[in-house]
């Protein structure tokens, strides 16, 4: 079995590791290095980096359409998408024996899109799942060959969801594969009434409006954890992990009370215990000991 393998984020990297100690990867297509970091360094996908360390052909087009003739002398007998970041033409996904598959963080049909283990964790779902589709010209629309549903439970964040989702998403990618080129695979189109999508996440979602309800606030820092943000006194301090207080502190929206060994935030309605901030050192902190560090001069998020 030739595979050509397109991947890009780390969600991307349980899948390539597990196909290559059973299958011939004969490609491996990533996105450009790009800056990142204060300095601004080019830097590998994590699929990149996993791939040198695999000894495994790699190819960084801007566009993979500029792919197609290489695709074309590979003759790979399916082609493997996961979390790769760019449309491929339908007459490239057609040119593989068996077709194109791709892996996706979510229940198919829904949460389509670029950021379905983060909005499923912003709109406070109770469960998820990874599913494989048979890839069509239209992003995530193509027909079923597998799934499987797993909860999200209380303590999940966007590292703890998406690390879970990717791991076992490789052995249904692996298991997957086997049944559908032996043919024990018939496609399930999708329900596209049903459908939802996750649209990338924007810089301006990052920072949390105190005035919406703990419910929204404490789901956005899960969803978008470690970059949820607060500002106070123009600094921009991450809030990494909260708990809701179903009780009245008499706190405005974003006003901060220490109680106790606890710090709290007010909210829309109910107030929110901040278990894990930064501090302003960038130093990952309780939320007592930011209180006893800081609370002199942060009082309040605006």
């Amino acid at each position: 079995m030739r595979i050509v393998f397109c991947g890009t984020s780390s969600f991307a990297v349980p899948s390539l590791e597990l196909l290559a100690k059973d299958f011939e990867v004969s490609l491996v297509i990533t996105q450009p290095d790009k800056p990142a970091g204060r300095g601004q360094k080019l830097t590998p996908s994590a699929v990149k980096q996993k791939a040198l360390e695999l000894n495994l052909k790699i190819s960084q087009p801007e566009k993979i359409s500029f792919l197609k003739e290489e695709l074309l002398n590979i003759k790979p007998d399916i082609m493997i998408v996961v979390s790769y970041g760019q449309i491929i033409p339908k007459s490239m996904l057609e040119i593989p024996k068996f077709k194109s598959l791709n892996l996706h963080g979510s229940i198919l049909p829904k949460y389509r899109g670029a950021a379905p283990i983060q909005r499923a964790l912003m709109q406070g779902e109770k469960e998820t799942g990874n599913t494989i589709i048979l890839m069509s010209s239209k992003m995530d629309e193509g027909d079923i060959l597998s799934m499987e549903k797993m909860p999200i439970e209380e303590e999940d964040n966007y590292e703890t969801l998406s690390n879970k989702l990717s791991i076992s998403g490789a052995k249904l990618l692996k298991d997957t594969i086997l049944n559908w080129v032996e043919g024990k695979i018939t496609p399930t189109p999708q329900n596209h009434q049903e459908a939802t999508y996750a649209m990338p996440i924007l810089k301006e979602e990052l920072r949390i409006c105190f005035k919406t309800s703990a419910f929204s606030i404490h789901n956005k820092i899960r969803g978008l954890y470690p970059n949820a943000y607060g500002v106070s006194n123009n600094h921009n301090i991450k809030i990494l992990k909260t708990k809701i207080l179903e009780k009245d502190l008499n706190l405005k929206p974003g006003e901060l009370l220490q109680e106790g060994k606890s710090l709290f935030v007010g909210t829309g309605d109910y107030p929110l215990e901040i278990l894990e901030i930064m501090s302003l050192k960038g130093k990952r902190v309780s939320g007592r000991e930011f209180a006893m560090g800081y609370l002199n001069q942060i009082k309040q998020f605006y």
